[in-house]
């Protein structure tokens, strides 16, 4: 698992713009939402080493970063919010459900005010606060399936990673990455395809990201998608090809540059396939359970589960390579595309 890390920073001028009022009795404390007075409907969708924020605690306790010529970064909130009136003008007449945040990489700082103090004279108001890596989604209520026996929502959301910009230099395009695509209730796995992802979306203003969004969801084909990934539950893997599949992708990390170009791609890692394999024996959902074998829809489950120890930054492609990886599997074991993901069943 990736382990977490807190930065402190001593910013410029430029860097420390403020929105809103800091109140200094929450900012330790406050970011983290309570089990109990949030009473999740399920788990996580990403793990990892975030925790939950509210949109409150986010206006109200986070500082919005500026650029070195003191403009500032569209906030996190603003990006959420944005996707959010997206949504409700699509999908018009749909109930959503309550907006999930996770944060990481706590940034640390202090007021322009407070620059020439040493740390032991340092008082709380003088501290500051941002996050570098922000992921949220929403499910809608209304727009719910049942696919190989798991109750699933259709799913938007998407990610924001501060570490990707140049805070010191001159406003640019910022970079943001918007989904949709089906969540299945019971273990809040994503089940992500090249059609629900923008990639990396570059943008001057929030506009963009709303217009976006919009462009998004009209190319999305929700009753085909869904199609797609509930066929994978018709295809069997036996223990022996899991374990072919796992030593093949454990391989595939080792070898030669040239020869891992010949073969699909995977970004996987060691932590991620560990995870899958400990699932395959133990996961009370799509595990063995008791079985000879399990499906290409339990493979797909396995995996995005340990997608969810990805970083922020990094956990919607993992989930993407994730769900490609059991959908090349199930043509290889149906014999329609033996030359390249047939490699893994050796």
């Amino acid at each position: 698992m990736e382990t977490t890390r807190e930065l402190s920073v001593v910013p410029q001028q430029g860097m420390m713009t403020k929105m809103g009022i800091i109140n200094p009795t929450f900012i330790e404390d406050a970011v983290i939402v309570s089990e109990k007075k949030q009473e999740k409907e399920h788990p996580n969708f990403i793990e990892s080493n975030t925790s939950g924020i509210t949109l409150e605690e986010l206006e109200t306790n986070c500082i919005v970063p500026s650029f070195g010529d003191n403009q500032l970064t569209i906030s996190h909130q603003t990006f959420i919010h944005r996707i959010e009136e997206a949504a409700s003008i699509f999908f018009a007449g749909e109930t959503f459900g309550n907006t999930e945040i996770r944060v990481s990489h706590k940034i640390l700082g202090r007021h322009p005010s407070a620059l020439t103090k040493r740390k032991e004279e340092l008082k709380p108001e003088d501290e500051t606060i941002y996050y570098q890596r922000m992921a949220f989604c929403f499910h809608i209520r209304t727009i719910c399936r049942e696919m190989n026996g798991e109750e699933v929502h259709l799913c938007i959301g998407g990610v924001r990673s501060l570490n990707e910009e140049n805070l010191y230099g001159k406003k640019s395009p910022e970079k943001f990455k918007i989904f949709i695509g089906w969540r299945v209730r019971v273990c809040s796995n994503l089940m992500l395809t090249c059609d629900g992802l923008t990639g990396r979306l570059e943008v001057m203003g929030d506009t963009d990201i709303y217009i976006a969004a919009l462009k998004l969801f009209r190319e999305f084909n929700p009753e085909q998608n869904l199609r797609l990934l509930e066929n994978l539950g018709r295809t069997m893997i036996s223990q022996e090809q899991f374990c072919q599949i796992i030593g093949r992708l454990r391989l595939y990390q080792v070898l030669p540059a040239l020869q891992m170009k010949e073969l699909p791609k995977v970004i996987l890692g060691d932590s991620n396939i560990n995870a899958a394999t400990k699932g395959y024996i133990d996961n009370p959902n799509f595990g063995l359970r008791g079985r000879a074998k399990i499906s290409c829809w339990d493979l797909m489950q396995l995996l995005n589960e340990a997608a969810k120890q990805s970083y922020i930054d990094k956990f919607l492609e993992r989930n993407q390579n994730a769900t490609d990886f059991a959908v090349g599997i199930q043509k290889a074991l149906r014999g329609e595309d033996t030359e390249n993901y047939g490699w893994f069943l050796g």
